[in-house]
């Protein structure tokens, strides 16, 4: 099983200090985070240094955004909003080159290529490309056993708190019966045999999807632990102080 953590504080000085904490992997988040094609770049380039492995998630799975990724050289994509198995086949066409798939070929301009340095870049580079999608509401949850049959995807992700607000929970991933749901959905993607992951602050719930067999466990997000403990300081300070 890899631990990972979230980074949405789009600095690279930040996501080298991540990249040598000892998580296996790190989420450099463009949905939510105020992340651009550059300071993906960046975090990607500080990351590389260190062993850890970098995924980025793309606001949107759009053709032209996973293009520019690849191409700045990100190997995991994590896409979220996946609903349906049409959806998935497009990421999976969208991470590869012609006449199998429609990503855009201008790998002398990359830097996934080594800037040309890699000579057979064109023809192996769909082998070092993981393809996750998210699925994260009742819809994608509809769509899980077409969605987990496309050839090309390597994992499900399973987004707890979109999933709750869309079960009518908003703001409270934690709730019973989001719960339930979330593991039934783990349960099935380990059982389809592509990699199971989520991202849950609840080391309970943590341990019950380690249990069923998740292969990606997300534990923590950087703006969360540097509010908590940059507040929790403040607190000590003025306690102590005042």
């Amino acid at each position: 099983m890899q631990l990972g953590c979230w980074l949405g504080l789009a600095e690279p000085y930040v996501a080298e200090i991540s990249a040598g904490a000892g998580f296996d992997w790190l989420l450099i988040d463009g949905e939510h985070a105020p992340n651009d094609l550059r300071s993906i770049v960046a975090q990607l380039q500080v990351i590389a240094a260190r062993d850890t492995h970098a995924v980025v998630r793309p606001p949107i799975g759009e053709s032209w955004l996973i293009k520019q990724l690849l191409d700045a050289g990100a190997q995991t994509l994590l896409v979220p909003m996946v609903e349906s198995s049409a959806q998935a086949r497009a990421l999976v066409d969208a991470v590869t080159y012609p006449p199998h798939g429609v990503r855009g070929v201008g790998s002398a301009l990359a830097r996934a290529s080594d800037f040309a340095a890699i000579p057979d870049y064109l023809t192996t580079a769909r082998e070092e490309i993981c393809l996750l999608a998210q699925v994260e509401n009742r819809k994608g949850l509809e769509a899980l056993d077409d969605i987990l049959a496309v050839d090309g995807l390597d994992g499900v992700f399973i987004g707890p708190s979109d999933l709750a607000a869309d079960m009518g929970y908003i703001g409270q991933a934690g709730a019973a019966e989001v719960k339930r749901t979330v593991l039934a959905a783990m349960e099935k993607i380990v059982a389809s045999g592509k990699a199971a992951g989520i991202l849950t602050l609840d080391t309970a719930f943590q341990q019950e999807c380690r249990d069923l067999g998740a292969s990606f466990i997300a534990t923590d997000i950087d703006v969360s632990l540097f509010a908590r403990n940059i507040r929790a300081a403040a607190d000590t300070a003025r306690k102590t102080l005042s």
